[in-house]
């Protein structure tokens, strides 16, 4: 049985319990053994991360130790997926660039702030994780993120639509939905998920559970290479305020 960790917490107002609750579920009808907390400490296990096959941050604007960060980023580099959405995954920790490498983007604005209504537009490509899924609506934020180039880009949203200091400059397709690399690790994420409610639409349930068994399947297929770690990396020494 594989094995998925969730951490929740930081900002309530992104409903993070209730958020954890809807991916527990998804994760026990894929057949995961799943471990859901409420505290950072569950980072600090390093050798217990490894043993994972999925790592599901639910935490918004917190402060993490250093430590903490290398042990999930190490993990991740050994095979560990990471998956996650909205600002539980890319707005978790400001202060640490590294969990902002590992992940692939930071938000930085949502214009127009919650009940914008924009579209989610589907990049097909050869990636299995949108097959058949169409372009859709939402009315919630429309997170405006910086993004690591890197990232392999499955779903994108057009700004503006809702007016700022940024509506004078030409029109962008912000990534909604990546995945990336890190180490021989897969991570995935979704920049939906306001409140639990987002969650719950069928398409972006649909979503999730298939970046999620993306990132978990990562693993075996990592050992079946026998990738093994690309490098384990370290960090910058002034990664942390």
């Amino acid at each position: 049985m594989r094995k998925a960790l969730i951490v929740w917490g930081g900002w309530d107002g992104h409903q993070p319990r209730e958020v954890a609750e809807i991916f527990r579920a998804t994760l026990e009808k894929e057949q995961f053994e799943v471990e859901v907390s409420d505290t950072l400490e569950a980072f600090a296990d390093a050798d217990k991360l490894k043993a994972l096959d999925l790592i599901v941050p639910v935490w918004t604007m917190g402060r993490i130790e250093q430590q903490l960060v290398n042990n999930v980023s190490q993990a991740v580099q050994s095979g560990v997926g990471l998956a996650g959405c909205h600002g539980g995954m890319c707005d978790a920790f400001r202060e640490n660039v590294d969990w902002q490498f590992m992940t692939g983007g930071q938000w930085v604005a949502h214009p127009g702030n919650d009940g914008t209504e924009y579209t989610v537009n589907i990049r097909h490509s050869s990636s299995p994780l949108v097959e058949g899924i169409q372009d859709f609506a939402v009315k919630t934020e429309q997170y405006y993120l910086h993004v690591d180039p890197a990232v392999e880009v499955l779903a994108t949203t057009r700004f503006p639509v809702a007016p700022g200091p940024h509506s004078l400059n030409k029109a962008v397709d912000m990534p909604v939905i990546w995945t990336k690399r890190w180490g021989v690790g897969r991570v995935y994420y979704n920049s939906l998920g306001h409140h639990a409610d987002i969650m719950e639409i069928p398409v972006v349930t649909e979503l999730m559970r298939r970046g999620f068994l993306w990132c978990a399947d990562g693993k075996a297929a990592a050992q079946a290479s026998d990738a093994g770690e690309a490098g384990v990396y370290t960090g910058m020494a002034d990664n942390q305020l």
